[in-house]
């Protein structure tokens, strides 16, 4: 699996957790999804990803995006 695609389906995972844990415990987790949108949003300008860098040491190869 690429970098590109861990990222992708990493923050997929968190949003759909975080929308199931917003739901059914607090709203407060609506943040989160908002803090992982904004997160997306800033990669995509700037190419800087924590989640990238810590799939990059787990050993996924390189992408398009995120190298």
């Amino acid at each position: 699996m690429s970098i590109d695609r861990a990222v992708m389906a990493f923050a997929g995972v968190m949003i759909l957790a975080s929308l199931v844990l917003g739901h059914f415990h607090s709203s407060y987790w609506l943040l989160f999804t908002a803090f992982v949108g904004l997160n997306l949003v800033q990669a995509s300008f700037t190419g800087f990803c924590p989640a990238a860098m810590i799939f990059k040491r787990l050993g996924c190869k390189a992408g398009n995006a995120f190298s």
